[in-house]
């Protein structure tokens, strides 16, 4: 147990803190303070000293240095007991400060607040409230260092019990500072990359959302703790989400989501972005890849042509649609069982019906998340990361892509290559989509060979009792050989769209142009593994 005799509080969030003083001096800790703080605990009645008395020696440039002191620093860090330390502190009027609650100045905040200027960003640096915590923390034998108001309660009840706080409690605070400090060093780094235009950085719009379009130097990512999760992907994987997941998802009915789920509802949400905008769509994913995706003129029907590409693989699958979920709609998917419907918003009539399946989740996601999310991350063991800015190529015109063979596609077809293309974008690689300007008609994903997810692709729309003739092919990536391109052409697809850039292209051109295939390159490959 180390008693507390004197305290130095200087913070910016001042919640809790008049409570929390008011049990120290309840205790009989003597106050220092700076500033609005100060002026705080004395409008309160509270008895408090300048820092300034302290060390005598004034605050000054503006505030820049006022904390910054050896009889700050040294009353943090000396030794109690030591008898050097002790020596020293005596032969220089060093006097104990045995608690310190800081918190910093909101540089993350300030960043994103509209209109902020570079002179605001970098006078929210904090520079005093960071050295502080860090003397205290690294002295936690002897010094109480407080970082985030949550924990007064728990130090003002053992100071009012036993006029000091444990060793236990004092490093599981040291190590809570530590982690603080760390990420707001991080996010001042990742963050002023984008003001000073230098390259390497990272455009940290706020603490845990990394953006840019260049890899880092160093990769710089805080992200709080959101909520722990019942396991990861199986029942004997502890797992935990992390980051600012709240700002683009908000749960409004159903049992907590699962670690499948938020993989699943994710990219739910990046795949029905692609059609802000259209009209009436909705997808349908199982285990991250869309089993069916249709279009038409409201969302039943959209419904109807998603559910129509494949009818056993949606059973425990994720909906996602990219406008309001209606009453009708939810009447009609609520007559399966699903995990997960994702929506800007729902009617109060979807509500009354889906929320009748109690384990069902209902997600309202901003169709605006994708334009505004960073990089990527990704782990990939052996303590390793992998960072891409994710991919937001599209094609929506038939003037993005390149006619290669003698025919080109007619307006049915292009508008069927344009739809199928955005649905390819987002199927595990491998990948071939089989669509009509309004739906799926056949997916084929996570094929080791093109080939195979063709045939996987064809052998699924005939199990649906969908025709592929007069349909149109989409290929994640170039065909390697002629012989996917057959495939399709056999199965009834009468155009193609794919990257091109295969050594092969003009024996693939001249096979579609031998069977009539109208065939358009986009230049742009979309792999996802």
């Amino acid at each position: 147990m180390q008693p507390i005799r004197r305290a130095l509080l200087s913070v910016y969030d001042k919640t809790g803190l008049l409570p929390f003083a008011r049990v120290l001096v309840g205790a009989g800790v003597e106050l220092l303070s700076t500033g609005g703080t100060a002026r705080a605990l004395r409008e309160a009645g509270l008895p408090v000293s300048e820092l300034g008395e302290f060390t005598g020696f004034p605050e000054m440039l503006d505030g820049r240095v006022k904390t910054l002191h050896p009889k700050v620093h040294g009353g943090l860090l000396y030794l109690r007991g030591h008898p050097e330390h002790e020596a020293t502190a005596d032969r220089h009027g060093i006097r104990p400060i045995d608690l310190v609650a800081v918190n910093l100045y909101p540089f993350e905040e300030t960043v994103v607040r509209p209109g902020v200027t570079r002179a605001d960003v970098v006078e929210n640096i904090d520079i005093g409230g960071p050295a502080m915590l860090r003397s205290a923390a690294k002295n936690h034998e002897h010094v109480t260092a407080i970082v985030d108001p949550a924990d007064y309660e728990e130090v003002a009840a053992q100071v009012q019990a036993r006029g000091g706080t444990t060793l236990e409690l004092r490093r599981r605070l040291a190590v809570k500072v530590y982690a603080r400090t760390a990420a707001y060093d991080g996010a001042i780094a990742a963050h002023l990359p984008h003001w000073f235009g230098a390259g390497g950085g990272t455009d940290l719009a706020a603490v845990g959302r990394l953006g840019g379009s260049a890899p880092p130097d160093r990769l710089i990512v805080d992200a709080p703790r959101v909520q722990a999760l019942r396991y990861g992907e199986n029942p004997h994987q502890p797992a935990a989400l992390y980051g600012r997941f709240a700002d683009h998802f908000r749960q409004i009915h159903g049992k907590e989501l699962s670690y499948n789920n938020i993989l699943d509802l994710t990219s739910a949400a990046t795949l029905i972005s692609e059609f802000r905008g259209d009209a009436p769509t909705l997808a349908i994913l199982k285990h991250t890849n869309p089993c069916g995706v249709g279009r038409g003129a409201s969302l039943c029907e959209a419904w109807e042509k998603a559910l129509a590409t494949d009818r056993q693989a949606p059973f425990g699958g994720i909906i996602a649609v990219n406008q309001p979920m209606d009453g009708p709609c939810a009447t009609a998917i609520a007559e399966i069982f699903s995990e997960v419907v994702v929506a800007p918003s729902f009617t109060p009539e979807a509500v009354a019906v889906l929320q009748q399946k109690r384990n069902l989740r209902l997600i309202e996601v901003s169709m605006d998340s994708h334009a505004t999310a960073g990089g990527e991350i990704r782990g990939v063991g052996f303590e390793s990361f992998l960072w891409q800015q994710p991919d937001r190529a599209t094609v929506r015109a038939r003037d993005q892509v390149k006619v290669v063979t003698k025919r080109a596609p007619s307006e049915d077809e292009y508008q069927a290559l344009l739809f199928g293309w955005r649905v390819v974008k987002h199927v595990k690689s491998n990948a071939i989509v089989y669509a009509a300007a309004d739906r799926t008609l056949g997916i084929g994903a996570g094929q080791m060979s093109r080939v195979d997810a063709s045939r996987i692709a064809v052998w699924k729309a005939g199990e649906a009792g969908l025709s592929l003739r007069g349909s149109v092919v989409c290929s994640d990536a170039f065909f390697p050989f002629p012989d996917g391109l057959v495939a399709a052409a056999e199965a009834g697809a009468t155009a193609a769209i794919q990257p091109g850039g295969s050594k092969r292209d003009a024996e693939v051109i001249a096979a579609a142009d031998a069977r009539g295939v109208a065939m358009v390159f986009t230049g742009i490959r979309h792999f996802r593994h």
